[in-house]
């Protein structure tokens, strides 16, 4: 059976998988396409960290989206 951990997703909690990371977050949630900011723990993970900055249970993580229109 595969392990989870607790993160908090924008204030709110939410179970992941162990070993996830930024990109496989964003890609759960439908945003891997996305314009968005990543904050971890209060630090802005730079898109080309995505794939390596790895999450851990307590983590704290912000994402805003951008929205466009008019």
């Amino acid at each position: 059976m595969a392990q989870h951990m607790t993160i908090t997703l924008n204030n709110k909690p939410m179970d992941i998988a162990d070993g996830s990371t930024v990109e496989s977050l964003l890609h759960q949630l439908g945003l891997s396409r996305s314009p968005c900011a990543v904050e971890l723990n209060r630090e802005l993970v730079p898109k080309a960290r995505h794939p390596f900055a790895p999450l851990r249970d307590g983590d704290q993580v912000e994402i805003v989206t951008l929205v466009g229109g008019g």
